[in-house]
């Protein structure tokens, strides 16, 4: 007998109605994951710390027939990330989808950089994934939800980079090591937990890098230079591996830092 998905094998891609919130939904990953689940049927509840461009991602997600809850707010406490969870229940009844989109870095030589410095880089990156796994996490445990988490790494949780990057790499390999924790501690729970993990795109992130700088124009250089693809990413690549991981096509993946990367890391 021939199964469904194999008659219809895009039914395993099927997010409609589906309710996701993506925190740092203003950035170049959250935007595209919101507006692309949107375009597929989902719902969305949009958080930034930056009410502007949050408004200006929500107009984009109306225009695409959305009608996303909206948060001014970053996961950067326990209450943070309760009240996100708050206002999606509010709003939409449920939560199916949590993606951790929100980041920071601060490059710069060890040398140079202050603690606070190279702390704010790792409580935007690890401890905000943290909070907001622990609260949607508990959540569906208690509803029996089999949810799906995608969160945002790098490369650089892999690879070094000796442009100044001891807070973005290490943040980064947290995040790595803390998708493959959360990942095991609730397969139980039928919860699948992976990140991906790009090279270098066009990004506010990564706005440095193009601009005169000499750090920013060596590290976009020998970033170029190593992938074998021959050119650096953009934000329409990530799409087709998010909706993978956030759809019923990903239900046996789980604990994967999926690299997008152009070759990148095989090199």
């Amino acid at each position: 007998m021939i199964s469904e998905p194999l008659r219809n094998p895009l039914s395993l891609f099927d997010v409609k109605d589906k309710v996701a919130i993506v925190t740092g939904a203003s950035g170049t990953f959250g935007r595209a994951t919101a507006l692309a689940l949107t375009a597929l049927g989902g719902k969305v509840l949009l958080a930034s710390g930056s009410e502007r461009e949050l408004e200006e991602v929500a107009n984009e997600v109306r225009e695409l027939g959305g009608s996303p809850a909206t948060v001014v707010r970053r996961p950067d406490s326990q209450a943070d990330a309760e009240a996100m969870l708050d206002s999606a229940l509010a709003t939409f009844g449920r939560v199916d989808q949590l993606v951790v989109a929100s980041g920071y870095n601060k490059p710069g030589f060890i040398h140079e950089l202050t603690y606070e410095d190279w702390q704010a880089v790792m409580d935007a990156n690890v401890r905000g994934i943290w909070f907001m796994a622990k609260a949607v996490g508990t959540y569906w445990i208690e509803k029996k939800v089999r949810g799906k988490v995608v969160v945002m790494s790098s490369v650089r949780g892999r690879h070094g980079n000796y442009s100044g990057y001891t807070g973005y790499c290490a943040s980064k390999g947290a995040t790595d090591s803390l998708t493959r924790v959360l990942a095991t501690e609730w397969a139980k729970y039928g919860i699948t937990v992976n990140a991906i993990a790009p090279t270098v795109f066009r990004s506010k992130l990564t706005a440095w890098m193009y601009g005169d700088n000499e750090l920013g124009q060596q590290t976009r250089a020998r970033s170029l230079s190593r992938i074998p693809l021959g050119r650096l990413g953009e934000v329409e690549d990530l799409i087709g591996m998010a909706i993978y991981l956030l759809s019923p096509a990903s239900d046996f993946c789980t604990g994967q830092v999926m690299y997008v990367d152009g070759g990148y890391t095989a090199g």
